[in-house]
């Protein structure tokens, strides 16, 4: 009897410990179904390109477009990176002046994310590599996120914002650090 008891524990036991590491794996493949590593080639090459992290790229993809091609916005935003045309038109003549690529192409994620990290890495140039100021001015405009570095109300050294006093800005950059922790909690190991 004693040793059924010890066998039903023990069998118990095992069940519970299979529950939990099944839990976790579930757990495990639901937040890479939340967060995932869409369109990875194109993001890895852009990244190495433009000396990025490319699960910061990812967060902002996520944020912007859920990784949705023809994602557009009701300011005009097109595809996975979600850029106007007005700021296409910017980064064609940095880094593509002669080709022959219209707004229509940031539907093609490889135009996208091309130029979508560009304006990345030149907004975490321009903001010391300040993750949150980087992506206000991605969202926002660098001529907004300027304005608000000449106010000691949003930042105490005028490089980098502490305080984003724009609902939509404020939650767009909440929305892109928290991404981006959760892609890096995911992927580093």
């Amino acid at each position: 009897m004693k040793h059924k008891r010890g066998y039903v524990l023990l069998t118990l036991l095992a069940l519970c410990l299979v529950g939990i590491v099944g839990l976790r794996l579930a757990v495990a493949s639901l937040k890479k179904v939340m967060y995932p590593l869409k369109y990875n080639e194109i993001i890895t090459q852009y990244a190495a390109e433009y000396t990025l992290d490319p699960l910061f790229i990812d967060a902002i993809a996520c944020t912007e477009s859920k990784f949705k091609p023809m994602a557009e916005s009701d300011a005009g935003a097109r595809g996975l990176m979600q850029m106007t045309e007005e700021t296409f038109s910017w980064v064609k003549s940095k880094i593509a002046p002669k080709e022959d690529i219209t707004f229509d192409a940031l539907y093609q994620p490889e135009v996208s994310v091309r130029f979508g990290a560009y304006m990345l890495s030149f907004c975490m140039q321009r903001y010391n590599g300040d993750i949150k100021t980087a992506a206000a001015a991605y969202h926002s405009g660098m001529g907004l996120v300027d304005g608000l570095l000449k106010d000691a109300q949003y930042s105490a050294d005028g490089k980098t914002l502490h305080t984003f006093p724009y609902s939509q800005m404020n939650n767009y950059v909440r929305k892109v650090a928290h991404n981006y922790e959760s892609y890096q909690k995911i992927y580093i190991k």
